[in-house]
């Protein structure tokens, strides 16, 4: 057993040299055929080539798999890098499109408050809301107008719907605007067509109630509600929103302004009313007469007997 595999370890060295030779002279003398420049080994090459070409097609079939295999790839990387600067461009116009969005709205809330019909002879200033209280029990926003621009507490705050609240508290350059929302807030309205008078008293919510009507009868669900003026507090005729009725049958106010969005607020100057210093000059005691009064007069004043 071990000789037979001595003897073919013989045969298969000699075997493998030789037509390791044959393959060698195959080859060059293909080389030589192929750079002899020569018509009759032109044609002859033309024959070799046109006989032996054509049966070699299932050899190439996997070469040329493996060039479209390498041209779809580089395709598809192509495909991919265009992909991801379609999304890059795509993500840009989405940034693009939310600040368009934005302007287009802040641009309508500002052609909203420009809108607004008051009185011609108020002025106005108009701030931008900076920030709000955060506090469910304090109603009220900053904004950047002040002193300098010369606000003045108690004056009106409006959007571009309606009144929302009056200023308290002003610093050099801003201003605290108290909402009709707040627990402190109590504003005289009239309710249109019927004319009544009430009192709107702030509660935390968007639908402030509305006590002391005069004829709770002749209010409806639906009504317009302005200021009243009573009391200076406000100018009159101000819209602030429209009667609705609660589930418990209580009338309240469904407020124009929109307080979800307060972005700008115009403050109305109101310089009509005349500002008391001195409260206590306005009695005047019972002692003291005109001098230009008789004195039967005092005496009737004072209520003694008049000499007829």
């Amino acid at each position: 057993m071990a000789r037979d595999r001595a003897q073919n370890d013989d045969y298969k060295g000699p075997l493998k040299r030789l037509l390791i030779g044959v393959l060698l002279l195959c080859l060059v003398g293909i080389f030589l055929l192929w750079r002899i420049d020569s018509p009759r080994v032109e044609r002859f090459r033309a024959q070799v080539i046109d006989r032996v070409v054509p049966n070699f097609d299932w050899a190439m079939a996997p070469v040329t798999g493996a060039v479209n295999i390498l041209r779809d790839f580089q395709s598809y990387q192509r495909l991919y890098e265009q992909n991801q600067e379609l999304r890059r461009e795509l993500k840009k116009m989405k940034a693009w499109k939310e600040a368009a969005v934005q302007l287009r709205d802040e641009n309508a809330r500002l052609l909203d408050l420009n809108n607004v019909r008051v009185d011609p002879r108020l002025t106005f200033v108009t701030g931008v809301v900076m920030a709000d209280s955060g506090s469910p029990f304090r109603q009220s926003v900053l904004i950047n107008v002040g002193a300098r621009d010369g606000i003045v507490d108690g004056w009106a705050a409006m959007d571009g719907l309606g009144l929302v609240g009056r200023i308290s508290g002003v610093g050099q350059n801003t201003a605290r605007v108290v909402l009709l929302t707040d627990t402190s807030s109590r504003i005289p309205v009239t309710i249109q067509p019927s004319g009544q008078r009430g009192l709107m008293i702030g509660d935390n919510t968007l639908a402030p109630p509305i006590s002391f009507i005069e004829t709770p009868d002749q209010a409806r669900p639906g009504d317009r509600v302005l200021t009243s003026g009573d009391g200076g507090v406000f100018p009159a005729g101000l819209v602030i929103g429209r009667l609705a009725e609660d589930p418990g049958g209580r009338m309240r106010v469904r407020l124009a302004a929109d307080y979800e969005r307060l972005e700008f607020l115009r403050v109305l100057r109101s310089y009509g009313y005349e500002t008391i210093e001195d409260p206590g000059a306005l009695i005047v005691p019972l002692d003291t007469a005109p001098p230009d009064a008789a004195p039967d007069d005092a005496l009737s004043a004072e209520g003694g007997p008049a000499d007829g």
